[in-house]
């Protein structure tokens, strides 16, 4: 068992959640269960191999459509399971902040 290291809130899913493992450059696809998740990131247990596989940087979709994702960096390995940090995007440009205020 890992320690708890984490400073945010945790949501468990007994069962855990059916998510898959995407590359960033859609080359591969893993099936896997989020067994839980914070707002920084989340425990997955890989249902196939990772070996031979790039896991620095990955999508972690959520949907079976992808249309609901994160994405992701991988920050352990343990067996099948893994830790994954959410990448927070960029600040909005000027821009797009003033048109998110307008009405």
């Amino acid at each position: 068992m890992i320690p708890e290291r984490r400073n945010t809130g945790r949501v468990t899913f007994e069962r855990g959640f059916p998510v898959w493992l995407m590359a960033i450059d859609g080359t591969w696809r893993r099936n896997c269960r989020m067994m839980d998740v914070s707002e920084t990131g989340a425990r997955l247990v890989v249902e196939s191999s990772i070996e031979g596989i790039n896991l620095k940087e990955f999508f972690l979709l959520l949907s079976s459509t992808g249309l609901a994702f994160r994405r992701c960096e991988l920050a352990w390995v343990n067996g099948e399971e893994i830790g994954a940090t959410f990448l927070r995007q960029g600040p909005k440009k000027k821009q797009d902040r003033k048109a998110d205020t307008e009405v």
